[in-house]
C-alpha cells in the first residue's frame, strides 16, 4: 500500500469529493510541463472539499458548474492578492514581502488555500522541487509572506501550529463541507 501523507487528518464524516474533477488533479499541467503537487493530490484524495481546523479551506479543482474551485475562487484569490501587493510595492510598503519574500516572488505565487481569518495560502510555481512539489508560502492577512514549508504537508503543520485554543481531538481534523452549485 502506498504511503498516505495525511492519514493522520481524520476526517469526521465522508470526505467530499463528488464535485471534484478528479480528471483535472490527475491530468492539468502546469507551465513546466508537470502536474499538481503530490502532496496537494494526496490531500484533496484524503479530504475532497473540507475544512481543516475550523479554518483553512484547500481548493480542489471542481467539475463544471461548481463553486469554491481551485481555477474560479483560487483564480479570484490570486488576482486580489497580486493587486494589493502591486499596490503596496507602489507605496514602498516592503514589509509585506518581510520576512522570507520579495517583490519579484509576488508575480509566480497563487493561492490554493484560504482561511476564514483572510490568510492566503500559496505556492510559488516557479520553483518546483526535484520531488514535484512547490514550495508553499503564507501570507498572515496579507501581512508579510512567510515561507511556510516545502509542500503542502509541511505547511499544514506549520499553519496548524499557530491556531489558538487546540486541543489535541480537535487539531488534525478535517470537516468535509457540501460543494455548493454555482
Amino acid at each position: 500500500m502506498p504511503h498516505q501523507p495525511f492519514a493522520d487528518l481524520r476526517v469526521s464524516g465522508r470526505p467530499s469529493l463528488s464535485h471534484v474533477d478528479l480528471v483535472e488533479l490527475d491530468g492539468l499541467r502546469f507551465s513546466d510541463g508537470l502536474g499538481f503537487p503530490p502532496s496537494y493530490r494526496g490531500y484533496i484524495r484524503h479530504a475532497g472539499w473540507a475544512r481543516l481546523v475550523g479554518l483553512w479551506l484547500i481548493y480542489p479543482p471542481v467539475l463544471a458548474g461548481w463553486a469554491d474551485g481551485l481555477s474560479g475562487r483560487g483564480g479570484a484569490l490570486t488576482r486580489r492578492f497580486r493587486e494589493a501587493y502591486e499596490d503596496g510595492r507602489v507605496e514602498e510598503f516592503d514589509w509585506m514581502v518581510e520576512p522570507d519574500g520579495s517583490w519579484e516572488l509576488v508575480a509566480s505565487l497563487e493561492v490554493f488555500g484560504w482561511s476564514e481569518n483572510g490568510d492566503y495560502l500559496l505556492w510559488d510555481t516557479s520553483s518546483r522541487t526535484p520531488d514535484g512539489e512547490f514550495p508553499v508560502w503564507v501570507s498572515w492577512g496579507g501581512d508579510g509572506l512567510h515561507r511556510a514549508g516545502a509542500d503542502l504537508r509541511e505547511a499544514l503543520l506549520m499553519i496548524c501550529g499557530r491556531v489558538e485554543g487546540w486541543t489535541s481531538a480537535s487539531r488534525d481534523e478535517l470537516h468535509p463541507l457540501e460543494p455548493s452549485p454555482l
